[in-house]
């Protein structure tokens, strides 16, 4: 689950606007009223490759890429590479200032130097950023994500302060919907997106930290999720999981914390075959082993153990970097993890509203 909602505040500032005001008790705004904006709506079929451009009519969407790499000395690296698109109005894209599109990139990098992000933010309508279906082509300035039609094939790049990427992706299986063929419920109470993932690229390329080049292998993650309001009132924030487990199975797990009541779960289990099984709340089980102290002191949970029963799935997730914290103007917890115990694997993790 991808709801990045501080982009809505950072990018209306970008535009010189008024931020929107969150609602009482709303967690960065996600929580207000879709309006005008398009709703999200059980039995909509998503279509492909019209669906993996931009969605005009709705509030928020994202492109989100995670890799898991390796390089030949054995050394574990994690890449992060993500779009967002915030619509100040509801309506079509226009050409020239007048867009409603506001942009923002993230891309981090993860490694034996320790963890590297940047930001970049960009206007719709005047070239700077956008998503195109066919050929897939998603940029914002010089950082892109760009391939086939069916995005089978990608390549993807970007870079920040002391740190870039260079990556080839490749998917070994199908395209992934969540939830009920794509809606994916986000707090019991209808607030939903669309979602869809492509879960099994396998990586070749080169990332590069302070100056020095070096060749990686690996498996990438993408998610895409649009709606125009995704969460709840009282929704304090996510932890969201991606996993690629030893056995070829794949996890997408998260949940979402209430400020008052148990948190809302769900997840999707997905064979190595790409046969998928919708987790509800009841089938998953979440606990925090351990807390890390970030730079900033914050607190977050970088130690986790996932049980799937159903599955037979017991393990702990921990963070390669416990100090993954995204130095964004709106900042987060991501990072690659490291998964023991039932089954070997790795994976990303997700951290915000600590």
């Amino acid at each position: 689950m991808k709801p990045e909602a501080w982009l809505l505040i950072a990018l209306a500032l970008l535009a010189g606007c008024d931020p929107p005001q969150p609602p009482a008790k709303s967690y960065a705004g996600l929580g207000q009223e879709a309006g005008a904006f398009n709703p999200v709506t059980r039995n909509h079929a998503l279509v492909f490759p019209r669906d993996h451009a931009a969605h005009n009519g709705f509030r928020i969407e994202w492109w989100y890429v995670t890799a898991n790499l390796r390089d030949s000395q054995g050394r574990e690296w994690g890449a992060q590479w993500t779009l967002f698109r915030s619509a100040l109005r509801a309506g079509p894209e226009t050409l020239g200032w007048d867009s409603p599109n506001l942009w923002m990139g993230h891309a981090a990098l993860t490694g034996p130097g320790g963890h590297q992000s940047g930001e970049t933010l960009a206007r719709g309508g005047i070239g700077q950023a956008g998503v195109q279906a066919q050929p897939f082509r998603a940029w914002i300035n010089d950082w892109s994500l760009q391939g086939s039609d069916d995005i089978g094939q990608l390549q993807m790049s970007a870079g920040g302060q002391g740190f870039a990427y260079r990556l080839m992706l490749h998917s070994s299986g199908p395209l992934v919907l969540h939830g009920d063929q794509g809606y994916s419920e986000k707090s019991g109470k209808g607030q939903a997106s669309y979602y869809y993932s492509q879960p099994f690229y396998q990586v070749t390329g080169e990332v590069e930290h302070d100056g020095q080049r070096v060749a990686v292998t690996g498996k990438a993650w993408l998610d895409r999720e649009w709606s125009s309001q995704p969460l709840a009132a009282g929704q304090s924030g996510w932890d969201w999981f991606s996993l690629h487990l030893d056995s070829g199975a794949k996890v997408m797990l998260f949940r979402v914390r209430e400020d008052a009541g148990p948190p809302y779960r769900a997840g999707t289990w997905i064979s190595a075959t790409g046969e998928t099984q919708v987790l509800s709340g009841e089938q998953i089980q979440l606990q925090a082993l351990a807390w890390t102290t970030q730079q900033n002191g914050k607190q977050v949970p970088t130690r986790w153990r996932v049980q799937l029963p159903a599955q037979g799935l017991d393990v702990q997730v921990e963070a390669l970097e416990p100090q993954a914290w995204m130095n964004t103007r709106f900042p987060y917890w991501e990072g690659p993890v490291r998964i023991s115990g039932s089954v070997g694997g790795r994976g990303y993790l997700e951290m915000t509203g600590y």
